[in-house]
């Protein structure tokens, strides 16, 4: 364990992530339905490629590919016993790279959803759930990553025990949720309900935000609901680069560069100090991210009109807080 990102937001105004995991390794050749989880140890130069991509794009920090590194998730693919190695190996692999650049980056330890449905909706206890993040904490630590990344969660219950094996594994953590459902996660959790969740929490992430969902315009949106709260806590934003479209039997995010670099300084403004990319999202989008973080000047806190007027309309007229001016809409809700 280190407290590397800890110094880095204490001495930085705005931190780099990284971009898309699924996107670029499909890039790469992965198929559809495989686990990319399975190439941390059969493909392991591509995962490092993977990494080395958004480094070199200029990424303060890197996602590992663990996203469905847990049981409940591998056991898809018959490997739900491979959890710790498979971990292990992809922080390894991260910390290979960072330790490479020649610069400080952080290695943050992806960890995704368990893909079960919480008690008492569904089957999956809090004591499974935190036994599960636990054991895929564990393998990250071993491996070397400097945080934990809780991702693209929808569930309160999941999120806290998430927050529950970090404390166990004795790992700083950070946690995004994905508000991917006319402004809230698919189990109805608002920006505001986050920003509670976090400030109750017991043992606190050291930024917590929104990632995923729909398309950049809503991802704001969320991040101006979590500036909104008076929150002292680091806002993490990682938008997708675009809204999917299906091409020639591929997705294609239509999300340009430029795109990407006007997002990049509207979540700034938006009050997000970790800011970075989630699906769609490649190398070119993160230059074009870094440079425009780095040549245009923090403005005023941006308008929901202003927002729609430079990244396309939001998905829907409100995002289940309350407190919305009427806004131009877009677009069914997709998942990104």
């Amino acid at each position: 364990m280190t407290n590397a990102l800890s110094r880095m937001l204490e001495t930085r105004d705005w931190l780099l992530a990284d971009g898309a995991t699924g996107t670029n390794l499909f890039n790469m050749g992965l198929n559809s339905g495989d686990a990319p989880e399975l190439w941390n140890v059969d493909h392991p130069e591509k995962i490092k490629a993977l990494y080395s991509g958004a480094v070199d794009a200029g990424s303060d920090l890197f996602l590992t590919n663990t996203f469905g590194g847990n049981a409940s998730r591998l056991k898809l693919h018959s490997a739900e016993g491979r959890v710790r190695e498979l971990n292990r190996v992809a922080a390894e692999l991260g910390r290979e790279v960072a330790d490479a650049s020649g610069r400080q980056v952080i290695v943050a330890g992806s960890v995704g959803p368990t893909g079960e449905i919480m008690a008492p909706m569904g089957s999956l206890t809090h004591e499974l759930a935190v036994e599960m993040f636990h054991e895929q904490a564990e393998g990250l630590k071993e491996g070397g990553v400097d945080v934990l990344w809780v991702e693209t969660i929808s569930a309160t219950e999941e999120y806290k025990a998430a927050a529950e094996a970090a404390k166990l594994a004795g790992m700083p953590w950070c946690g995004t949720m994905s508000f991917d459902t006319a402004g809230r996660t698919m189990m109805g959790v608002t920006s505001a309900d986050l920003a509670k969740i976090v400030e109750k929490l017991d043992y606190k992430p050291l930024a917590f935000g929104a990632n995923c969902g729909v398309g950049a315009s809503d991802l704001l949106r969320t991040v101006l609901g979590f500036s909104a709260t008076g929150t002292n806590t680091p806002i993490v934003s990682k938008g997708n680069a675009g809204i999917p479209k299906y091409h020639d039997g591929h997705i294609h995010y239509d999300g340009t560069p430029e795109l990407m670099g006007d997002y990049a300084v509207l979540a700034r403004d938006c009050g997000a100090t970790i800011i970075g990319g989630c699906c769609g999202t490649t190398p070119e989008h993160l230059r074009a991210m870094k440079e425009a973080l780095e040549t245009r000047s923090r403005g005023e806190r941006p308008s929901l009109e202003e927002i729609s007027e430079k990244l396309g309309g939001f998905s829907s007229a409100s995002d289940g807080t309350g407190g919305d001016e009427p806004t131009p809409t877009r677009r069914s809700r997709r998942r990104g």
